[in-house]
């Protein structure tokens, strides 16, 4: 560009001094049309880093996913080829899965005979359950019972009392020749059959007793036992959903294995290095990759000096020419500015840092994104080419850094080599 601006300005020198001789050619205008060109570039190419600074190391990186197998086995089909588009979910390779559908099936019967276990226990618990409510059911009959009893006694003690009286009664009378022998048998008997009555009465009590006696840690025997029996089966039926789980767990586990032997594409792209084919075995092992898958989805960074970037700002246009599109001006714009490089890290160590070593300036990375217009394009990863970025200032400067890249493109048909 600047050899063009500098033929213009020779052609209207020649008009103006040599062709029309409208200006005198003498030494004072001889040295100011020197003095122009040089300092008018200078002044151009100042605003140009500036306003519209360039970089010459534009980079596009695509994600680069290693292909690796998360169980082993042998490879039985190989649909992926080198360099073969393909979609996301597509199939890579396949894995004979005969022994990951065995072990499927395998715990799949174990996990029906834990189910069966599973409700058996549960069953076992819920009949102890009904057991331990009719056993404190129970219990609170017998209190109920102690209670009778309790009452029967007090009732047949009051009754014998008075019988007890009648009979004196009827002794006395019976002495004294004024009551009837019939009576005094007659009393005799009902105080005998009180006192039998009584007896009876006292060893239901006392049965009673004895029986809420023999209490377990505040419940009755019956009810300690059963609420044993309760303790019991909730203990087995605990073991029993426990191993359900773990055989659920294993069945899961086996059957994402299975799932595994088939590897799909992680995304739209290409599958490049395959070298894999079937009767090959792969092991589950994060550093055994069998192929490589190169994504359509990609980054465009392009390296700018430090001093370059004081005007740029996420938002700014910018253009970008690559040589694998010759001709041709990819528009984009400034996403972001990465504010980092190795030079701004310090490992930890024991020593001081170094600084007597010298090290070149740093650049940072500025991504770009493309315009939806050229979104289209194909991009190879690792296509390099050329990058500029319009800021806010100084827009009649951009027009010149536009033809600049422009013409750029255009000496990218340009292959400059002998063999």
């Amino acid at each position: 560009m600047e050899a063009i601006l500098l033929g213009i300005y020779c052609f209207f020198v020649w008009l103006i001094f040599i062709k029309f001789k409208l200006l005198p050619w003498n030494t004072p205008w001889k040295v100011t049309v020197a003095i122009i060109p040089v300092v008018g570039l200078a002044a151009t190419i100042l605003l140009l880093n500036i306003f519209a600074p360039s970089s010459a190391d534009v980079r596009v990186i695509k994600y680069v996913v290693p292909i690796v197998s998360q169980v082993k086995g042998r490879v039985i089909e190989v649909p992926a080829d080198n360099n073969k588009p393909m979609k996301k979910g597509d199939v890579l390779f396949r894995i004979d899965p005969t022994p990951y559908e065995t072990e499927v099936r395998s715990i799949e019967a174990q996990m029906v005979s834990d189910e069966a276990k599973t409700r058996a226990d549960r069953g076992r618990l819920a009949e102890a359950d009904a057991r331990l409510a009719d056993a404190v059911a129970g219990g609170k009959q017998v209190t109920q019972r102690l209670d009778a009893a309790t009452g029967q006694v007090t009732s047949l003690e009051a009754s014998l009392e008075l019988a007890r009286k009648r009979l004196s009664q009827n002794r006395e009378l019976a002495a004294a020749g004024a009551g009837s022998k019939f009576d005094l048998e007659q009393s005799e008997t009902r105080v005998n059959e009180l006192i039998a009555q009584l007896a009876t009465a006292r060893a239901n009590q006392q049965a009673v007793r004895d029986e809420l006696a023999g209490q377990v840690r505040g419940d009755l025997a019956s009810v300690a036992a059963v609420k044993a029996q309760v303790a019991t089966a909730r203990a087995q039926l605990g073991v029993s959903q426990a191993q359900l789980e773990t055989t659920r767990a294993r069945l899961d586990n086996a059957q994402w294995e299975l799932q595994q032997t088939v590897t799909r594409a992680p995304a739209d792209g290409l599958a490049v290095n395959v070298q894999l084919r079937p009767g090959a075995f792969v092991t589950g092992m994060p550093l055994n990759e069998v192929m490589t898958f190169v994504e359509y989805e990609y980054q465009i960074y392009a390296l700018y000096a430090q001093n370059e970037l004081h005007q740029v700002e996420p938002g700014n246009e910018a253009e970008i020419t690559l040589e694998t599109h010759p001709g041709r001006v990819i528009k984009a714009h400034v996403d972001s500015i990465l504010w980092a490089q190795g030079l701004g890290q310090l490992d930890a160590s024991g020593n001081l840092p170094r600084t007597t070593i010298p090290t070149p300036p740093g650049r940072f990375p500025v991504k770009l994104v493309i315009g939806e217009k050229d979104k289209s394009v194909f991009l190879a990863a690792g296509a390099h080419g050329h990058a500029a970025i319009y800021t806010e200032g100084l827009a009649l400067i951009h027009l010149i850094r536009k033809v600049m890249v422009r013409v750029g493109s255009y000496t990218d048909y340009l292959i400059l080599k002998l063999h």
